[in-house]
């Protein structure tokens, strides 16, 4: 590998790289996300096993699942953006896949509940993590005009490793379920069996990672090792953007966080549909709606740049926030498919405006300020999305009546913090900087 601190190049320098010539980097970082988020996922469907195998509550299950990924969301991607802007950065995704890969094989050797707990926490910061030291790298290689699509790549990872938490893990439990593979880990639970091979899947996914160069940090406005005075000093002086540029994208996964908790209730409360009736379609509809909406904000992102627009970046994401309005009305819609579409145009739309979001940050923001500033969205939107949004739809379903309302309130909730998201993301575009090197007016 090169110097851990490479020189920095300016925007539209000669060490400008072609598109095709980052595509195999660009795909290690997929496979690398993709690997990420299946370890960080799996868990889910093999909980029944570890319930029955560990006697563990649904309470108990509830803080593995919920309290383990918020903790790495909320306490660590901050200090881990901050070593992304001033430490060497392929090293770093390294080691935390090796942080997802060991707390899957921690997982699977659990047998207690703060093991346990550790093991799925350890699984989230390494993702976590992970995600923010790849965007960081896609920025640097590849010009800003292309990061829309560089982005959209290993946003396909990200969705594959999503899909592939729900595929390959029940393919690998299938297997040790029905003893059609040898016991080659002993005699122990077919989950644990199947974290441990999923542990071994990411260490294999992790080595690609040892052929990448640690690319030149560009468009750095100060020094990737600035005194901390100077580096809040030019977030102070970008407030004005940053403010509702946040704003717009905590607002959005607000609605998203509501929806992936309280959908399945209402189509069972208020459609009298049972789990097993729209398990399979409602699966297929997010994973469809998150790859397009990957696909979609990938390119209308370049499309805004390419438009010269001041802003121009960010008008994908203030369309996406104004039609997802009417979107967020879908618990209230009268039919069960024209729920599904609503829902289905409302996660599209969420993951446009988060896609064009990302790419704002990689273009718009210095060097030394991306990681920082990529680490608090995730914090900020995970502890605001996560911890307030689906406690917020109780509290108005309360207040029209009781739990029967629970369609009405997830309705009103989405509709308000999807106007509130438009409205931001409208006046971020307005105070948008001409680029990485640029204050906003």
């Amino acid at each position: 590998m090169d110097s851990p601190y490479p020189v920095a190049t300016p925007l539209g320098g000669e060490a400008d790289p072609s598109f095709l010539r980052s595509l195999f980097p660009l795909l290690i970082l997929a496979l690398a996300m993709a690997s990420g988020f299946t370890m960080m996922t799996s868990f889910s469907l093999v909980q029944e096993g570890a319930k029955a195998e560990m006697h563990l509550s649904d309470t108990i299950l509830g803080v593995v699942q919920g309290v383990s990924a918020a903790v790495p969301l909320v306490l660590f991607s901050i200090p881990i953006g901050i070593l992304v802007d001033r430490t060497h950065r392929i090293r770093l995704l390294i080691g935390l896949s090796a942080i997802w890969t060991l707390g899957t094989f921690l997982t699977a050797i659990a047998h207690n509940v703060p093991m346990l707990f550790i093991a799925r926490m350890l699984a989230g910061i390494g993702t976590t993590g992970g995600l923010t030291a790849a965007l960081s790298l896609i920025a640097d290689l590849c010009v800003p005009a292309q990061r829309g699509r560089a982005m959209l790549i290993v946003t396909m990872g990200k969705s594959l490793g999503q899909a592939g938490a729900i595929a390959l893990t029940g393919w690998l439990l299938g297997l040790f379920l029905h003893a059609a593979t040898p016991a080659i880990f002993g005699n122990i639970a077919p989950w644990r069996s199947a974290h441990i091979s999923l542990a071994l899947l990411s260490f294999c996914a992790l080595l690609p990672l040892l052929l990448m160069r640690e690319p030149a940090r560009r468009e750095v406005a100060a020094s990737t090792h600035a005194p901390f005075r100077v580096i809040f000093g030019e977030l102070w002086a970008r407030r004005a953007f940053l403010g509702p540029l946040f704003l717009g994208q905590v607002s959005v996964v607000m609605a998203d966080a509501a929806a992936a908790i309280w959908a399945a209730p209402v189509l069972s409360r208020s459609y009298g549909l049972a789990p097993q009736d729209f398990a399979g379609w409602l699966g297929v509809l997010i994973f469809l709606t998150g790859v397009g909406g990957g696909i979609l904000g990938g390119l209308v992102a370049d499309m805004g740049q390419k438009s010269g627009r001041r802003g121009g970046l960010l008008i994908g994401a203030v369309v996406a926030a104004g039609l997802g309005i009417p979107a967020a009305l879908y618990p209230i819609a009268p039919s069960v498919p024209l729920f599904g579409c609503a829902l289905g145009m409302l996660i599209l739309f969420g993951t446009i405006t988060g896609l064009c979001t990302s790419v704002a940050l990689t273009v718009f923001m210095p060097n030394e300020l991306r990681g920082l500033c990529i680490g608090a969205f995730i914090a900020i939107a995970g502890l605001i999305g996560f911890g307030i949004a689906p406690t917020l739809v109780t509290w108005v379903s309360a207040l029209l009546g009781g739990e029967s309302h629970l369609g009405q309130g997830l309705a009103i909730v989405g509709v308000i913090v999807s106007a509130l998201s438009f409205i931001a993301f409208t006046i971020a575009m307005r105070r948008a900087p001409e680029d990485a090197l640029h204050e906003p007016i």
